[in-house]
């Protein structure tokens, strides 16, 4: 060593700062890579345990939660960028240090974060969590990446539209390639409509209360919280954004609940359909946990008719008696597989079936859930939804309705099931439903009604209406 080296002064080394919002949000990837975890429920208790400890304010955890949504909405564009920017394959590359990189990418392409503060918060955290040798590789990264905007590196590294439009809507929009070609196929249209609807599934979804009928109203909920009328539901309330519907008393107390508006217009088209004869006694076979059957329940009470909600998990039918507490009219919950029921044949007069999917209609509220589907899991779910619509079938009386529903566009989880059963029983006939959702427009070309994030502002909802005719 020379004279000159031994004389410099060593530079002390410095522990790296825990920054609480950062960790919390790496914390909550991590979850969600590990356990399989979904971030809606993952995220709610890290926050609330960081209030009592009071490393949070309401700042806090609005940033905490932007990163964590903000990374997994546009995780596929991210891992584009950052695969660009390495000389490695991206699945060489340690889960957890792909969460640093990838919340890292977030706060420099995806929000109004400063590059250096961006960079150096990301350096922190991934000198805190992996260390201080992989937090230079970190730093390398993040650093290529913050020469560009979102927008050039987009433009480098997807395919041009011209010569693979999928692939590239993929990238551009953060989607599975198949997930894009299943929506695409299920929307119709050309190039505008598809970028739209991806485009609404990378946004933050409204919170929407439901006043149940007969139990409180929306006069009550919008005259304690800031809200906007619901677009189609006489029972919707949009919250403003800042609200907490856990602070709402008709909430606490299952007067009111938290519900998607076209889970809300599902519900309310199956007890609109028109119907001669008896109206007395409605099934809810796939119940949990619990939002349609609260709904149904409340209206049901309402004409003096029952529900029997029933549930294969137990653990899920405990949350739909939870939401059913209270309700006025009479109804029952039970624990039962709706593909072998204990029920007789013809008990009911209205039957819902919203049945087990694959969920690609709700991703904006899921947004890791595009990255664990796979098109294989439709061939899991198919046997199951066309044995419980066929049940449903059986469960109604002749002249009785049923209402099939899914949370997913998916064609082979839609119409395609529908016209299988039709075709196998026989017996039933599809009504059409769409003026039982009058002012709703874009329902489609009938008799089943398809609803998209994008034209309603609502979870892509379908929902087909059969009557039972033999």
């Amino acid at each position: 060593m020379s004279e000159q080296a031994r004389r410099r002064p060593h530079k002390p080394y410095r522990r790296p700062q825990k920054d609480p919002v950062r960790m919390l949000a790496f914390e909550a990837l991590r979850a969600v890579d590990e356990r399989d975890a979904y971030a809606n429920l993952v995220l709610p208790p890290l926050l609330k345990k960081a209030r009592e400890k009071g490393d949070f304010d309401g700042r806090d955890a609005a940033l905490a939660t932007e990163l964590v949504y903000g990374t997994l909405r546009r995780q596929g564009t991210y891992d584009a960028i950052i695969s660009a920017c390495i000389d490695r394959p991206l699945r060489e590359v340690d889960p957890p240090v792909l969460d640093v990189l990838a919340l890292g990418a977030h706060q420099l392409l995806g929000t109004r974060i400063p590059t250096h503060a961006a960079v150096s918060a990301s350096v922190e955290l991934a000198r805190v969590v992996l260390g201080d040798g992989r937090a230079k590789f970190v730093n390398a990264v993040l650093r290529k990446i913050s020469q560009q905007d979102l927008d050039a590196w987009v433009a480098q590294v997807a395919p041009p539209y011209d010569q693979d439009a999928e692939d590239h809507l993929a990238v551009v929009h953060s989607h599975p390639r198949w997930v894009v070609s299943a929506l695409w196929d299920a929307l119709g249209g050309g190039r505008a409509g598809i970028e739209d609807l991806l485009e609404a599934d990378n946004e933050r979804p409204e919170v929407t209360l439901v006043a149940r009928p007969g139990r409180s109203t929306t006069e009550e909920l919008a005259a304690v919280t800031e809200t906007l009328p619901g677009r189609w539901s006489p029972y919707a309330l949009r919250m403003v954004e800042g609200g907490e519907p856990g602070a709402i008393e008709a909430v606490k107390e299952g007067r009111a609940g938290v519900q998607d508006e076209g889970s809300q217009l599902v519900a309310l088209a199956l007890a609109n359909a028109p119907l001669e004869g008896s109206d007395a006694r409605w099934l809810d076979g796939c119940a949990g946990p619990g939002g349609k059957a609260a709904l149904l329940a409340a209206l049901a009470s309402e004409r003096g008719a029952a529900l029997l909600a029933s549930e294969k998990q137990p653990h899920r039918a405990r949350l739909v008696e939870c939401a059913l507490a209270g309700n006025p009219g009479p109804y029952q919950v039970i624990a039962a597989d709706g593909t072998r029921p204990p029920w007789r044949p013809g008990s009911f007069d209205r039957v819902l079936m919203d049945v087990p999917c694959s969920g690609l209609g709700a991703l904006r509220r899921r947004p890791e859930a595009r990255w664990r589907r796979r098109p294989e899991d439709l061939d899991g779910f198919a046997p199951l939804q066309r044995g419980l619509l066929t049940e449903a079938l059986r469960a109604v009386r002749v002249g009785g309705i049923v209402g099939y529903a899914t949370c997913s566009p998916h064609l082979a989880e839609t119409r395609v099931v529908v016209d299988d059963v039709l075709k196998k029983v026989g017996g039933a006939e599809l009504i059409d439903a769409r003026p039982l959702l009058p002012g709703v427009p874009a329902l489609g070309d009938g008799p089943d009604i398809q609803l998209w994030p994008h034209l309603h502002g609502t979870d892509a909802m379908y929902l087909a209406l059969l009557r039972r005719t033999v």
